[in-house]
């Protein structure tokens, strides 16, 4: 009697867990169109290929124009400073010691080549137009009694010796005078300004320090009164020539090999937005920075609306080659993927975009030089790459 209640209680399990099973298969069944009905309202999975079809309200977010031709320049782009031509900028001393007396120039302003500076009362020029006064009376004091030698020496009023002796005294006057007037010529005097000391038979110690070039006046650090020594900073006056202005780049040591004086470059600076400065390379370092692994690239560049000013911040384009014509896209529409692929989506009709990986260059004008991978006259999604390339990888999950 067990026996049959065992087994009626087992075949009771069996046929309950039959029940189950059948439940469960027709709940999958009935679940089971509603997922495909979802998948139909978004876009159909990637395949192998890498193809994206979007929706119509996705493809509002994407911009497809064609690929065009264009220029790209070879160049290498570098960062520096603007500063004065140092060829052309002179430290302005005195050559002589004294103190200052006049100042005529101030900071900032426009000198000639030849203009006053400033001037320095000069005791060693005093000196030297006293000795050449004395050396002027002695010459004439000497050539009268070489005169009256003479006649005398006619008459037979004096020896030969007294003739001899007034011949020496007045070349010994004549040397002596010459050699004051060699003297001088140091402070700059010509001889008209010579003439004139000996004809008044004064002394004027001012002494007048010129710009030895044309230019602006940089800095100024004479003032009356101050004691100059020659060759003694800091120099009373600085004059640069700011028709031509210096462009110095900090390169890569990388680069050096593409580079070579005479090649040209361009800069840029905040002041000026839009505008590039044209220039050419004058000299390349012998030398790199240990520690930056950089070398200093100095370009010359004609300002002569004076617009750039010393230290300015620039930024360098130097170019270091042909110009090469190439297909170019937006920067929008080139994606950089995950394993470091550059690539770009290609439309295959209203809705389908395939990605395709491409080989790119440089980027200029917001436009990225395509090497290889895509050829002009092909479309491309010029905006919106990212969002392709974010929505493939959401449907290949």
């Amino acid at each position: 009697m067990s026996k049959t209640k065992l087994f009626v209680g087992a075949a009771a399990v069996i046929a309950l867990l039959a029940v189950m099973l059948v439940f469960v298969r027709s709940s999958d069944a009935e679940i089971q169109p509603s997922a495909a009905g979802t998948q139909i309202e978004s876009p159909a999975p990637s395949d192998a290929t890498g193809i994206v079809t979007l929706t119509e309200a996705q493809l509002k977010s994407v911009k497809v124009m064609p690929v065009a031709q264009r220029v790209f320049e070879v160049e290498r782009e570098a960062v520096g400073y603007v500063d004065f031509n140092q060829d052309r900028t002179v430290q302005v001393f005195s050559p002589w010691a004294g103190r200052i007396k006049q100042v005529f120039v101030k900071a900032g302003d426009d000198v000639k080549t030849g203009a006053s500076l400033f001037s320095i009362d000069s005791p060693d020029l005093v000196q030297a137009e006293s000795n050449l006064i004395a050396m002027a009376g002695v010459l004439q004091l000497t050539t009268r009694a070489l005169e009256r030698a003479r006649k005398m020496f006619e008459t037979q009023a004096n020896a030969q010796k007294d003739l001899d002796q007034a011949i020496s005294d007045q070349q010994t006057a004549e040397a002596n005078y010459q050699a004051a007037r060699d003297a001088m010529r140091i402070f700059g005097k010509s001889n008209q300004n010579m003439d004139a000391i000996v004809a008044r038979r004064t002394t004027d110690g001012e002494l007048r320090v010129a710009s030895p070039l044309a230019g602006r006046v940089t800095s100024r650090n004479a003032s009356p009164g101050l004691l100059v020594q020659p060759g003694s900073a800091p120099a009373p006056v600085a004059v640069a020539d700011l028709s031509g202005m210096w462009l110095v780049a900090s390169v890569s040591e990388y680069d050096l090999p593409l580079l070579h004086v005479g090649q040209q470059a361009y800069a840029s600076v905040l002041a000026y937005p839009g505008r590039r400065f044209q220039a050419k390379i004058s000299n390349i370092a012998s030398t790199v920075d240990p520690v930056t692994h950089r070398v200093a690239v100095r370009s010359e560049i004609q300002d002569p609306r004076h617009e750039l000013h010393p230290q300015m911040l620039a930024d360098f384009v130097i170019r270091t080659g042909q110009t090469d014509q190439s297909a170019a896209v937006p920067v929008t529409g080139v994606v950089r993927e995950g394993d470091g692929t550059m690539t770009v989506f290609v439309p295959l009709d209203g809705r389908r975009f395939e990605r395709r990986a491409v080989q790119v260059g440089v980027t200029q004008d917001g436009l990225i030089q395509i090497l290889s991978g895509l050829a002009a006259g092909e479309s491309v999604a010029s905006d919106g790459a990212l969002f392709l390339s974010n929505a493939l990888a959401l449907q290949a999950r």
